[in-house]
């Protein structure tokens, strides 16, 4: 799958949840590789953060991101919309600390990206797949995020409050693609009886009842609601029995968990990369969910490329025998025994180690160990099966080492192993050169890599 921008540029203009700020936000398409970045127009030099987890710096009523002391708030719903459409590469550019409120969900959002259109890159998607379980808890609050190895992303959301009104509720997410028409449009909420704190502490001075589900969970006078209103700015509202006091109906009964559902997937957009892995979120909240996203980051950070995902029980993108109408080796020389995914700037391919392999005989005889130059060379192959698979008639062509840099060897490669190949070009293809930078992963670890250029030249 390719990376995707927005075909063109929209813009919203709405007041901000918590400065109360007439906010205006444009969002732009971006070029591969961009990610999610927020430029603040209204300040000097126009600053850019780059929407990702270790930018977040508070999450008290929404993901608040920062650089320096450049700070933008409430992203999590244009991040959900965003994230849920496919787009990898878009920048906003905003004039205020926050983006517009608006209705309080996602939907005018998504509404937009369909209106406006999505446009396809030349790049290839860098999936993040989870492999083993993944957990973060939080013991004070209860709140868990559970994430599990699957083929898709989806979500299962349950949450929980000690409410007359608002206990229990649960929502599921089975495919991203349904997000515009079941998730998108449930809003934020509140309790009356969290407004007084949350004004006090300079927050929620946008809000009002038709960007957000006020619940009302603990009987007060009336006197004193007409002050909360009073203290908010917006009418009062006589109320005699306990429920939601929306002069908008909710959009479903568990509107409150689909939304805690919204929140999580614009929180998970910050990872940088889309998801494969099945989320399940246990009274999750903006805290735990950037804690996950952070603890993905890390995961990245620590290692540029992740190892690709092998399942030998499916069958080939290429056989031996299709490798063998591609490349001139042979026996002994043959190091590449299928290739098992390829995009358009990417190949991953798989070699079998055997103590059968003959360079075992005299390295070393009783410690047999893969030189690490096969390694290299195995690595070389695996590219030059992704430079002659994109040309016309590639038998008559055949690919040369020209230069080799930076080479790594972390780990010993033995009998029993097998070794799984990322090789992707680092330039585009110019006169005839490939400059490509090659790994070699035993299970999840890399075991060797190296940058390399090769040539492509016509047989005689």
């Amino acid at each position: 799958m390719n990376q995707k921008t927005i075909s063109g540029e929209f813009s919203f203009t709405g007041k901000g949840l918590h400065t109360g700020l007439e906010v205006t936000a444009r969002f732009l398409p971006a070029p591969e590789n961009h990610g999610y970045k927020i430029k603040r127009v209204d300040i000097e030099g126009e600053p850019v953060i780059d929407a990702l987890a270790e930018n977040v710096v508070a999450t008290n009523r929404g993901t608040v991101i920062a650089k320096g002391d450049v700070r933008v708030s409430t992203i999590e719903h244009a991040m959900a919309a965003l994230y849920a459409a496919g787009i990898d590469n878009c920048l906003i550019e905003v004039n205020a600390p926050e983006l517009p409120i608006l209705d309080g969900s996602a939907k005018l959002y998504c509404d937009a990206i369909a209106a406006t259109g999505v446009v396809e890159q030349k790049a290839d998607k860098d999936f993040y797949y989870v492999k083993q379980r993944i957990e973060v808890r939080d013991e004070a609050t209860g709140s868990s995020i559970i994430v599990l190895p699957d083929d898709d992303f989806s979500l299962d959301v349950k949450i929980d409050f000690q409410s007359k009104v608002l206990n229990n509720q649960f929502a599921s997410l089975e495919r991203v693609e349904d997000f515009p028409a079941d998730i998108a449009a449930s809003r934020t909420f509140v309790f009356v009886r969290e407004i007084e704190p949350l004004v006090t502490n300079n927050l929620i001075k946008g809000g009002d009842l038709d960007n957000a589900i006020v619940i009302y969970d603990t009987p007060m006078q009336q006197a004193e609601l007409d002050r909360l209103a009073d203290l908010m700015g917006v009418p009062r509202k006589d109320v005699s029995d306990l429920g939601y006091l929306n002069n908008i109906p909710l959009t479903s009964e568990n509107e409150p968990a689909r939304h805690k559902l919204l929140d999580l997937i614009g929180d998970i957009a910050l990872i940088g990369r889309p998801l494969k892995g099945r989320v399940i979120a246990t009274r999750p909240g903006h805290s735990i969910n950037t804690a996950f996203a952070k603890k993905i980051r890390k995961e990245i950070k620590h290692q540029e490329v992740q190892a690709p995902v092998y399942n030998p029980n499916k069958e080939p993108l290429m056989d031996n025998l299709r490798i063998r109408e591609l490349l001139p080796h042979r026996y002994p020389f043959l190091l590449v025994d299928k290739i098992i995914e390829k995009g358009s700037n990417y190949i991953v391919g798989v070699k079998n180690i055997t103590s059968n392999e003959p360079f075992f005989q005299g390295h070393f005889p009783q410690e047999p160990v893969l030189p690490g130059v096969l390694q290299i060379e195995a690595m070389a192959q695996t590219g030059g099966i992704l430079v002659l698979s994109g040309l016309e008639n590639p038998e008559l062509y055949s690919t040369y080492f020209m230069k080799i840099d930076n080479v790594k060897f972390r780990q010993k490669v033995v009998p029993g192993d097998t070794l799984v190949f990322h090789v992707s070009f680092m330039t585009e293809l110019r006169r005839g050169c490939a400059m490509m930078k090659g790994y070699a992963f035993v299970g999840e670890k890399i075991v060797t890599e190296c940058e390399f250029m090769a040539q492509i030249i016509k047989n005689k």
